[in-house]
């Protein structure tokens, strides 16, 4: 079977909830992670992405900068956390868990 001498990958980064900026692109084969980021623009539309601090994975998966793509990737780009998952739920249980405990009793 022949190597492929490009690789087709999407690159996505959600900037802020229910926004999601994709880009497909071709690379050449052996090309890794980071090379995707970077060839995809996405640095240049979200000038205040900064790399040191944000997360990356392939199809919901943490991976590394160098890691080498295949075929039909999608690189993922996360942004920091706003708040810590646990705290999150405690508000929404605040906010919508005493509405429901009245119904309960009626």
């Amino acid at each position: 079977m022949a190597r492929a001498e490009a690789v087709r990958v999407s690159v996505a980064f959600s900037p802020q909830a229910r926004v999601v900026d994709e880009t497909e692109l071709s690379l050449p084969a052996g090309a890794t992670l980071a090379d995707a980021i970077r060839a995809s623009g996405v640095l240049d539309r979200h000038p205040d992405l900064d790399l040191t601090q944000a997360k990356f994975g392939i199809w919901g998966r943490a991976q590394a900068p160098d890691t080498m793509l295949r075929e039909r990737d999608r690189v993922e780009v996360y942004r920091a956390l706003q708040v810590d998952p646990k705290e999150a739920r405690r508000l929404r249980y605040r906010k919508v868990g005493q509405r429901g405990q009245a119904k309960l009793r009626g």
